[in-house]
């Protein structure tokens, strides 16, 4: 079960985090995975997936896809008052039209696969009110309600599903508390990690088998939907 032999996978922001935990599972699954990003090493293709150009240039080296996943993401931290606008476009040209950009590039490629499949990452973010993160929920509500599109308009051709993770513990963490609170950083943890009620973050590897599922011949009956993957926050 759950398995991808034979298919070939194309994983954007994969060279760290979440993207990376997928990327490598996947590839144990069977799949060939392609892994691209803006910092993409030598076994990745270098695609900037705000550009349209960088990413059309991208798309036009693959003669197959199967299964796409939108997983591209900057984080900001802010209010609707302390949100600059140049923090707000720099959050949609990732979060937004990355995804769209990248969907609309693989497209033509999933319809000639018989299980073309889509994955987002969108966030908790885009399910309830999280404080301080105006900009980044809204760019995943529309990753959100790009699912839904893209599911309803490609209905038997192409699934299309996204997943909506609480916090997960990855080096971009790490890195922000490092910057944001040096000196605090044990204290700060314990209290991102306290916020999922069931007292941790979860770890890319677990939103990666979940990704591994939707994208499995054995979620084929799934389509539209949104999955958290929240240590229990949406029990409050």
């Amino acid at each position: 079960m759950f398995q991808l032999t034979g298919k070939v996978a194309a994983v954007t922001g994969g060279s760290s985090g979440i993207g990376q935990a997928i990327a490598r599972l996947f590839e144990q699954a069977g799949a060939r995975v392609a892994v691209l990003d803006v910092n993409a090493g030598a076994d990745g293709f270098a695609c900037d997936v705000s550009n349209a150009a960088s990413v059309r240039e991208t798309f036009q080296k693959f003669d197959r896809l199967d299964i796409l996943v939108n997983n591209a993401g900057i984080a900001h931290v802010g209010t609707a008052e302390t949100t600059t606008e140049q923090d707000f476009e720099r959050i949609f040209q990732v979060n937004v039209k990355g995804v769209f950009l990248c969907s609309q590039a693989a497209i033509p490629l999933l319809l000639r696969s018989t299980s073309g499949v889509i994955v987002n990452m969108a966030s908790i973010a885009s399910l309830i009110g999280v404080a301080d993160r105006f900009a980044y929920s809204m760019s995943k509500g529309a990753v959100l309600t790009m699912t839904k599109s893209i599911a309803t308009d490609y209905m038997k051709r192409i699934r299309c599903n996204c997943i909506c993770p609480a916090r997960v513990h990855t080096p971009f963490v790490d890195a922000y508390l490092a910057k944001n609170y040096p000196g605090r950083e044990k204290e700060m943890f314990q209290k991102l990690s306290e916020y999922q009620p069931i007292g941790r973050m979860g770890s890319a590897e677990e939103v990666a088998a979940l990704a591994l599922y939707l994208c499995s011949d054995e979620a084929s009956f799934i389509t539209g939907q949104a999955y958290p993957i929240d240590g229990g926050v949406l029990t409050l």
